[in-house]
């Protein structure tokens, strides 16, 4: 048995190996109308495909949790019913190949109504189908984006009300695993660094101040989530500012991480999804294969806590040496899954273990 395919228990869900696949937008839904928000049929295929692939748990992309919530006009949604029916389709069909379904839900925050990745990712006016985005304070994620509006006390609240609401419509749909969103310089994030948040009220301030929102929506999440079954947290362990000598901006830091995650598993976070940077468009961010695992074990060493490395994870030896060393509890792969969709089975080949296969494609075996 290999480190990379060993069943994971969290809670009572026991995920069939450790391979798991990253959230990563599509910008494929419709923008406006009733079809707002909802999975495609491109949705179904995409990870109908990686689920076939061998991957233990597929988390979909971050999830709007209300309209003016989401990354681009083209973002997912889960704050009708309308989606979550449209979602358990997709569950059902990951379920029945083995595969946990997981969903992502967040925030975009300042970063939000933007056009899709491919096409730039500019800002849309609401003039053009866009809309008034929001923040810990009145600044710009960047020049030439809208400044947002400041998140009233009252307006924090109905956020985290949104999380809820959009947890439980993720349960009806038939998800096993809930994970906030925290990461990138999306809403959370940004009251999370000292960089972005300047509030003065008790959203702000120092660190208990600032992390007080993304505490208010773990505890709301995990109030309506089943108590048998796992929520993550996905988190940026640093801004990538303190780590430059020639960078005299104040950023999050790993330990910061450190220090939220030990709030966070006392709140009943059963797992870390440990990323990096996306607060700021100008970070100096060293990358190479594996460049924020280091992060991960940091975390996972400091708290004991469950944690999934993220990050240029290309090879299968790569992958199984992240677990093997005990720097991380599971790895997440993006990109190379885009790649190549039934990666996980090469990847079991090349470590010597016995590839499952759909029964339908058993003439290839």
């Amino acid at each position: 048995m290999t480190a990379l395919f060993k069943p994971l228990v969290l809670r009572s869900l026991t995920v069939p190996n450790r391979l798991w696949m990253s959230p990563m937008c599509q910008y494929s839904a419709a923008s406006t109308g009733p079809e707002a928000g909802v999975p495609t049929d491109w949705h179904f295929a995409h990870l109908a495909a990686r689920a076939l692939g061998g991957v233990g748990l597929a988390l979909v992309e971050s999830t709007a949790v209300s309209p003016e919530g989401r990354i681009s006009t083209t973002d997912l949604g889960l704050w009708n019913d309308q989606q979550a029916q449209a979602f358990s389709r997709i569950t059902r069909f990951l379920a029945a190949q083995g595969t946990i379904p997981g969903i992502q839900l967040g925030h975009a925050g300042r970063k939000a109504s933007t056009d899709a990745q491919w096409l730039g990712a500019r800002p849309v006016a609401p003039k053009d189908g866009g809309w008034p985005v929001v923040g810990p304070t009145a600044e710009a994620v960047a020049p030439g984006y809208p400044v947002p509006a400041e998140l009233t006390a009252e307006q924090i609240k109905s956020v985290v009300a949104d999380f809820a609401a959009a947890a439980q419509r993720a349960l009806a749909a038939g998800f096993k695993v809930v994970e906030v969103h925290a990461a990138h310089g999306y809403l959370l994030h940004s009251f999370l660094s000292p960089h972005t948040n300047r509030r003065t009220d008790a959203y702000g301030g120092g660190f208990t101040g600032r992390i007080r929102f993304a505490l208010e929506v773990v505890e709301a999440v995990r109030a309506v989530w089943p108590e048998d079954l796992p929520v993550f947290f996905r988190t940026s362990a640093t801004d990538w500012l303190t780590e430059n000598p020639e960078d005299a901006r104040d950023g999050w830091t790993v330990q910061d991480t450190v220090a939220l995650a030990k709030e966070l598993a006392s709140r009943g976070v059963d797992l870390l999804d440990v990323s990096t940077g996306g607060l700021v468009p100008d970070a100096l961010i060293t990358t190479g294969p594996g460049y924020q695992v280091p992060f991960a074990e940091q975390v996972r060493r400091a708290t004991g806590m469950p944690v999934a490395a993220v990050g240029e994870v290309t090879e299968p030896a790569q992958a199984e040496q992240i677990l093997a060393c005990g720097a991380a509890d599971a790895v997440l792969v993006g990109r190379q899954l885009l790649r190549d969709a039934d990666w996980p089975r090469r990847a079991a080949a090349e470590l010597g273990v016995e590839p499952s296969w759909p029964v339908q494609y058993g003439w290839a075996v």
